[in-house]
């Protein structure tokens, strides 16, 4: 059964990619560090890498309807319907939308990504799963897109996003994850995917 698709849930899946790019000048504070002979190696951290010892701090709406651990120290920008934390080229957003029939493998790929092909530059879906995580079941969808050109140098950054659906009595939290394609994110991406959990 397909659901209508909404703008919203749209827009705030676009505008994870563009905060990314718009954040991408510059070097990032959490690029891994070489060991070592480091100045000498060929080898180097991809931008965007997410350090090992990162921080996590339990997030909540103002219902308190649930809790997710996102990464401590990241710049917070409220949004209509939830939140999202960035740190130069990674971003964690977290939308609560209610009134919503329960999502399904079919309905998040005909809705959700179909409009972010649609709508975004270069986008690449890629797989559309159901995953039985802690607090349930989800659905978790994943694709690449192109990032918003850096403002100052025009570089144009691929972003791999993973979006998480969770749903409970027509409560649907959407968990959109995204950093540089190449980036070390699994580590700290499935941290904070498996901390969800309803209150």
């Amino acid at each position: 059964m397909k659901r209508s698709r909404s703008p919203v849930v749209l827009a705030a899946v676009i505008a994870t990619a563009l905060l990314v790019g718009g954040c991408a000048s510059g070097g990032s504070s959490t690029q891994g560090q070489a060991s070592g002979s480091a100045a000498a190696s060929s080898e180097s951290s991809p931008l965007g890498d997410i350090p090992d010892n990162q921080v996590y701090v339990p997030y909540s709406p103002a219902d308190a309807s649930f809790t997710v651990t996102v990464p401590e120290g990241w710049g917070r920008t409220d949004l209509s319907n939830g939140v999202s934390f960035t740190d130069k080229l990674n971003t964690v957003t977290v939308q609560q939308l209610n009134g919503r029939p329960q999502p399904t493998v079919d309905s998040v790929r005909t809705s959700e990504l179909s409009d972010v092909a649609a709508q975004g530059s270069n986008v690449v879906p890629g797989k559309v799963e159901a995953r039985t995580l802690p607090a349930g079941d989800a659905v978790h969808a994943s694709y690449s897109a192109d990032a918003a050109p850096d403002p100052v140098t025009g570089r144009v950054v691929t972003d791999d996003v993973e979006l998480y659906v969770f749903w409970r009595n027509g409560s649907e939290v959407l968990l959109t994850l995204s950093g540089p394609h190449g980036a070390d994110d699994v580590d700290a991406w499935r941290q904070v995917s498996n901390s969800f959990a309803w209150a």
